[in-house]
């Protein structure tokens, strides 16, 4: 078993578009009902602003999930995106963290 976290945290600029892609092979091959959701942690709670900075729907290529678009942050702002995913007959929960910048 693998930290749930992925990596370090990420900067993405407030004007960029990006398509971020986990690799799930630490967890389990062939991943499935996948869901994402991104939640601001600026200020220490959980707000859910997955339908404002997130448009598409994740796919899914091997052991490769490719998350929708995230876009829309804003500057200084923290953001915790979660995947959930099946794999193996478990279910996993892995996030990584995105900061907003000029």
């Amino acid at each position: 078993m693998t930290t749930r976290q992925i990596g370090n945290v990420l900067y993405q600029g407030v004007d960029e578009q990006i398509i971020y892609s986990v690799t799930t092979t630490a967890w389990g091959t062939s991943p499935a009902s996948v869901e994402t959701k991104v939640y601001d942690i600026s200020d220490g709670s959980r707000t859910d602003v997955t339908l404002t900075v997130m448009t598409g729907s994740a796919t899914v290529t091997g052991d490769i999930i490719s998350l929708p678009v995230l876009k829309l942050l804003t500057a200084r702002s923290i953001y915790r995106v979660e995947v959930k995913f099946t794999a193996g007959g478990n279910v996993f929960e892995p996030y990584f963290v995105v900061i907003g910048e000029n």
